[in-house]
């Protein structure tokens, strides 16, 4: 079964960032589905994760999916740094830092100028588009009706920059970098130990407890799921995006912002949209006690973790029937 879909690029010139960088000839690349409704009511932002492109995450829309094009006009935004969108690969003067809060910006221009878009019903995000999702709610309280947050917090907290800074320690080691993320030639080496340091925080000590690596996803040995599920994924993007998107990962913070200056408790106290905040049990990046912190301040929300062993990639299932069918489930719940 088809819907209607379209491709788009959005130019929105000269653009200054929240750092007072200029990222020039700024540009966004999108994707629609589904049809617009006559009251411009039924619109679902869907922003991508990190190291994704918008074809990445589609896999979740369909009328038996998590989002159904049948009722929601979904629309994907590529973030900053993704290939796609402006990005180090594309943009030689991109500035050392683009935030959630540029993303956003950016987003919000897009939805208005392009599309005709003042509100929305959802935004949903897993990962870094569940950072955005909450950036929304915060930066523009009065255009969003609901979130979820898939795998995500408000804020980055300080032990999952610690793995971020290990994965830009690992990058900036290598000796095609020329510094400030910009290297000489793709770090074939740096890329190969990338790989294998994220698949030790994606996925959960249980899971590999359980074999899954090699029952459900099909390796013959550990070597080879680290080769193929890993480090050939990873290296398929320049490494300057990938040190770009951490570098935004890093920042992550819903009140770091002229709104907020800071203050966390006042952003989260802001949003005013129903929050679905969705955890994986077993995520080692956004922990479930992230955002039982989160809670108390916002003023419509609920707390559904993911019961799953399968870590950060529980929120995104492509490969996990179980885990996809509690997420279509409660999203569907939720939007409902």
């Amino acid at each position: 079964m088809t819907w209607p879909q379209q491709t788009g690029r959005f130019d929105l010139g000269d653009m200054t960032m929240l750092s007072g960088a200029t990222l020039p000839g700024a540009f966004l690349s999108y994707k629609t589905h589904g049809t617009l409704a006559p009251g411009r009511d039924n619109v679902v932002l869907y922003p991508t994760s990190y190291g994704a492109q918008h074809p990445d995450l589609e896999w979740l829309i369909g009328p038996d999916g998590v989002l159904d094009p049948a009722r929601w006009f979904i629309v994907q935004p590529d973030m900053f740094g993704n290939g796609l969108s402006a990005s180090p690969s594309n943009t030689p003067a991109y500035p050392d830092r683009v935030t959630a809060w540029d993303n956003v910006q950016a987003q919000r221009r897009l939805l208005r100028e392009q599309l005709g878009i003042e509100r929305l019903a959802c935004v949903y995000g897993w990962s870094m588009g569940a950072q955005q999702a909450y950036h929304w709610a915060a930066i523009f309280p009065e255009a969003v009706e609901r979130i979820v947050v898939n795998c995500g917090s408000a804020r980055t907290s300080v032990h999952n920059q610690v793995f971020l800074a290990s994965l830009m320690a690992t990058l900036e080691a290598a000796p095609e970098h020329l510094g400030d993320g910009r290297f000489a030639a793709q770090p074939a080496a740096a890329m190969r130990a990338f790989g294998r340091i994220y698949a030790g925080w994606a996925l959960s000590q249980d899971f590999y407890r359980a074999g899954l690596h090699l029952t459900a996803l099909g390796a013959p040995d550990l070597d080879t799921f680290l080769r193929t599920d890993w480090e050939e994924r990873f290296a398929r993007r320049p490494a300057e995006n990938h040190h770009a998107q951490l570098r935004c990962w890093f920042a992550g913070d819903i009140s770091a912002n002229p709104l907020y200056g800071g203050d966390l408790a006042a952003a989260l106290r802001a949003i005013r949209a129903r929050v679905l905040l969705m955890p994986g049990a077993t995520d080692l990046y956004f922990r479930v006690a992230d955002n039982e912190a989160e809670l108390p301040y916002l003023r419509q929300a609920e707390l559904c973790p993911i019961p799953s062993i399968w870590g950060h990639r529980a929120g995104n299932p492509i490969q996990n029937p179980e885990d996809a069918a509690f997420l279509k489930t409660q999203v569907r719940r939720w939007l409902d």
